[in-house]
C-alpha cells in the first residue's frame, strides 16, 4: 500500500475498534498483505494496540506477529498473556518462533512451551538446539513429503491434506522407510503426469540438499544459484530434517549484507535510525580511537618529511589528492573483492586471477590518473622535477591501493577469517600511510634538482 492507502485503511480500523467491531477487523485484515498489517499495526497509535490485538483470532495473530520485530512481538505475547499466547504460537512458523523463543529469558521460555501442544513444543525445542546462524537454525519442518510407491493422485490428495499446515508445496520429498531422503518431485510435475503414474516415475533421484550445519550464507549461495524455490536439509545419517525456503533466504541475505555494511564501515554492532545518540556513540568509537592513533602515523610521517615541506611548499597542496585517491581506489577494490568472496568460490587459481586482474587495473588507472597530474602540475608550477615527483607518487599509490583493497580481504578469507572486517577506514588509513611515503620519498630522493 502507498502513503494515502495506509493513512485510509488506519481511519478505518481505529473507527472498527473504537466500536469493538471484531468481524469488520478480521474481514479486513483477510484482505490485507502480511508486511502491510506489520505496518498497519506499529501505525497504531499505544491506546489502540491492544484493543486491537483483542480483535483478532490466534491464526490473524500468528501472522502479524511473525511480520514484526523481536521487541513489538514480546509485547504482543504479555499483551495476550501464556493461554492465549499458547494457541498463537501454535499455529506460527517453527522456525520463526524459535527466533521468538531465543530473545526470551529461560524462565519465560519454559513457560511458554509448557503450555503449547506437546507435538508442536517438542519441534520447536528441536530446531532451537541448532545455532542460529545455520541451515538447522532457519529451517522448518513443515514440508510434505511422500513415498515412491504413492501415485500422483495419492500425493496430490496429501497436498491437498497438508496445505494448510505446509509452508511450501511447490515441492514434494521423496523419503524411504529410513526417512531417508531419495528424491523430489515439484507440484508442476505431478499436473503434468498422468493420474496413475507412481511417483516413482517422475521424481528426480538426484536431490540437491544441504547439510544441517551449514552456514546460512552458504546456502543463500546455494538457492541463488540454482534458483529454488526451497531447499531440503539432511542430518549427517542423510535423513530430511526441513527446509529452507527462499523467503527466508532473503532475510539471511539482507542480514548479512547488513552485517558487511557495518564492518565495511568500522561499525561492530547494529545503529539504525532508533539507535540512541550515546550507544550509537560508543557502538562506532572502539574502531575509531584506534584509527586515530594509526593515524597519527600519517602524522609522524608528514613531520619527519618537514624539511622537503619547507623547501617545496607546492608538495602540500597534491599532499590531500595522493592520500585521497589512494583510499578512494583502495575502497573500491576492498567492495569487489568483499562481494566477490561472497558470491563465488575462491581457490587459488581464482585467487591468483583476481590478483593479477588488480595489477592490471591499477596500472590502467595510475597512468590514466598520474599523465592527467603530471599535466595539471606543470601547467601550474612549469617544473618538471615535480611534476615527475607527483605523477609519479600518484601512479604508485594508486597501484598500493588497488592491490592493497584487493590482497587484505584475501589474504584474511585464506585464514578463515570473516574478510568484511577488513574495513573501509582500515584500508583508508593504511593507504594514507602508504602513499605519504612514497609521495615525500620521491620528494626528498629529487630535492636536489629542485
Amino acid at each position: 500500500m502507498n502513503h494515502s492507502q495506509m493513512e485510509n485503511v488506519l481511519l478505518t480500523v481505529i473507527k472498527y475498534i473504537k466500536d469493538y467491531k471484531k468481524e469488520e477487523v478480521q474481514h479486513l485484515f483477510d484482505e490485507l498483505q502480511p508486511y502491510d498489517i506489520a505496518e498497519l499495526y506499529k501505525a497504531l497509535p499505544d491506546k489502540h494496540r491492544i484493543k486491537f490485538i483483542l480483535c483478532l483470532s490466534p491464526k490473524h495473530l500468528a501472522v502479524l506477529i511473525q511480520e514484526l520485530e523481536s521487541e513489538l512481538q514480546l509485547e504482543i505475547l504479555q499483551a495476550l498473556g501464556i493461554e492465549k499466547s499458547s494457541k498463537v504460537m501454535d499455529l506460527m512458523e517453527n522456525d520463526d518462533l524459535a527466533d521468538l523463543l531465543n530473545e526470551l529469558s529461560e524462565e519465560k521460555m519454559a513457560e511458554f512451551l509448557s503450555s503449547m501442544q506437546k507435538e508442536e513444543s517438542k519441534t520447536v525445542q528441536d530446531l532451537m538446539q541448532y545455532p542460529p546462524e545455520t541451515a538447522g537454525g532457519i529451517m522448518t519442518n513443515r514440508f510434505v513429503w511422500i513415498r515412491s510407491y504413492y501415485s500422483v493422485r495419492e500425493a496430490i490428495d496429501k497436498i491437498k491434506a497438508f496445505a494448510q499446515i505446509a509452508e511450501n508445496i511447490y515441492y514434494l520429498y521423496v523419503l524411504d522407510e529410513q526417512k531417508k531422503l531419495v528424491g523430489v518431485v515439484s507440484y508442476r510435475d505431478l499436473l503434468l503426469a498422468d493420474i496413475q503414474d507412481t511417483v516413482q516415475d517422475i521424481m528426480y533421484n538426484r536431490v540437491i540438499s544441504v547439510p544441517i550445519t551449514m552456514d546460512q550464507e552458504h546456502v543463500a549461495t546455494i538457492i541463488e544459484r540454482y534458483d529454488f524455490i526451497a531447499v531440503p536439509v539432511v542430518d549427517e545419517e542423510h535423513r530430511l530434517a526441513g527446509i529452507i525456503t527462499v523467503d527466508d533466504v532473503i532475510d539471511v541475505m539482507i542480514t548479512e549484507a547488513n552485517e558487511d555494511i557495518q564492518k565495511l564501515s568500522a561499525s561492530s554492532k547494529s545503529i539504525d535510525f532508533n539507535t540512541g545518540v550515546f550507544s550509537a556513540s560508543l557502538r562506532r568509537l572502539p574502531w575509531l580511537v584506534l584509527l586515530l592513533f594509526v593515524g597519527l602515523i600519517s602524522g609522524t610521517v608528514i613531520y619527519s618529511f618537514q624539511s622537503t615541506l619547507e623547501t617545496v611548499v607546492a608538495l602540500a597542496f597534491f599532499m590531500p589528492m595522493i592520500a585521497g585517491m589512494t583510499g578512494n581506489t583502495g575502497t573500491q577494490s576492498l567492495a569487489i573483492a568483499v562481494r566477490g568472496l561472497v558470491t563465488q568460490h575462491m581457490d587459488k587459481t581464482s585467487f591468483f586471477k583476481l590478483l593479477i586482474r588488480e595489477i592490471g587495473v591499477g596500472l590502467i588507472i595510475g597512468t590514466v590518473c598520474g599523465i592527467l597530474i603530471f599535466a595539471i602540475s606543470f601547467i601550474w608550477q612549469g617544473s618538471l622535477i615535480l611534476s615527475f615527483v607527483i605523477s609519479s607518487s600518484l601512479f604508485l599509490t594508486l597501484i598500493i591501493g588497488t592491490l592493497a583493497g584487493t590482497i587484505i580481504p584475501l589474504i584474511l578469507y585464506q585464514f578463515k577469517v570473516d574478510p568484511a572486517i577488513a574495513s573501509g577506514p582500515l584500508i583508508t588509513t593504511l593507504n594514507d600511510i602508504f602513499s605519504l611515503v612514497v609521495y615525500f620519498g620521491l620528494a626528498t630522493l629529487f630535492i636536489s634538482n629542485f
